[in-house]
């Protein structure tokens, strides 16, 4: 069984280390720019989506060194996911203050830098996976797939998308079936993708990438529920963001839609759904299944 508070640490550790190792220094002419990217790169963070990424190569692949040649993969994850929140949190969006228990990147830096931020995170994330350099542990193929597989779930058809939903749908009844739209794109995109990109760098045949499509799909399905529901449930402090953002700009969620209780079995159920996906593989998938569990259990 696997001890998810000791498997997230040590996961954790390995994604900051990879990331200060293969950001950009803040040097020369464009220090205060990585600077900028740098704070809200580290300033903290559950890191989910390349322990996502890690794990899956795992249990697809059991040779020693798969997390290794992952690392770049799930640190490019990382900076896409990180330019997402500083873009989320700006003005023109959802205008907080408060992102991992400080101020968003455009309080600290000003709105024009942490705009810069985000594209620069952005684009440096796809230097990162078509780098040889970086992502000399995989081969062309693997690494095209994951490119791929990558920038169709960050751009116009997944989470940018499903962000431009989003904020067309505030103040607007929308129906279930747009909310579920909404949530996909906009945060199950590139969970997805995550899960999907380190099953592809590790050599998944057809009959695994389709097992982790549904185990991805579920649970980005369930972390945004759960998201929904910490905002109703759960205070500023113990969310290190704005509590109550969803209600202060009218959006449809689940607990809008359903009630806590309703929205708490439903997230549940989509990660019963991710577990069965799993049925297929061996004990490898064990932290898979664990980080599944920690999404609906989580409190922040």
């Amino acid at each position: 069984m696997i001890d998810i508070k000791n498997y997230l640490h040590e996961k954790q550790l390995l994604v900051v280390q990879a990331l200060d190792k293969l950001m950009l220094s803040p040097e020369g002419d464009f220090a205060d720019h990585v600077t900028c990217m740098r704070y809200s790169l580290f300033v903290g963070g559950k890191r989910v989506r390349p322990i996502l990424c890690l794990a899956a190569g795992t249990c697809i692949s059991g040779k020693n060194d798969i997390e290794m040649r992952l690392l770049p993969v799930a640190c490019a994850l990382e900076c896409i996911h990180t330019y997402s929140l500083i873009h989320d949190d700006l003005p023109a969006m959802d205008n907080d203050d408060l992102r991992r228990g400080h101020p968003t990147c455009h309080k600290k830096y000003g709105e024009a830098e942490a705009i810069l931020a985000g594209d620069g995170l952005l684009t440096f994330a796809f230097d990162l996976l078509s780098n040889p350099v970086h992502a000399r542990g995989l081969s062309d193929s693997a690494r095209l797939a994951i490119v791929h597989t990558i920038a169709r779930a960050a751009g116009s058809l997944g989470m940018v998308g499903g962000q431009a939903l989003d904020m067309d749908g505030e103040g607007k009844k929308l129906s279930f079936d747009q909310l579920k739209t909404i949530h996909r794109n906009k945060t199950g995109a590139l969970i997805t993708a995550s899960v999907l990109s380190g099953a592809l760098g590790a050599g998944a045949d057809a009959d695994q990438l389709r097992a982790m499509q549904v185990f991805g799909d579920n649970i980005g399905l369930a972390f945004q529920i759960v998201d929904d529901l910490l905002d109703v449930i759960s205070t500023t402090e113990e969310l290190g963001k704005t509590a109550g953002s969803d209600a202060r700009h009218n959006k449809a969620t689940y607990p809008a839609f359903f009630g806590v209780d309703k929205t708490r079995k439903m997230a549940e159920q989509a990660v019963q759904t991710s577990l069965d996906a799993l049925s297929i593989f061996s004990d490898r998938a064990d932290p898979l299944r664990a980080l599944a569990q920690y999404i609906v259990d989580r409190t922040k």
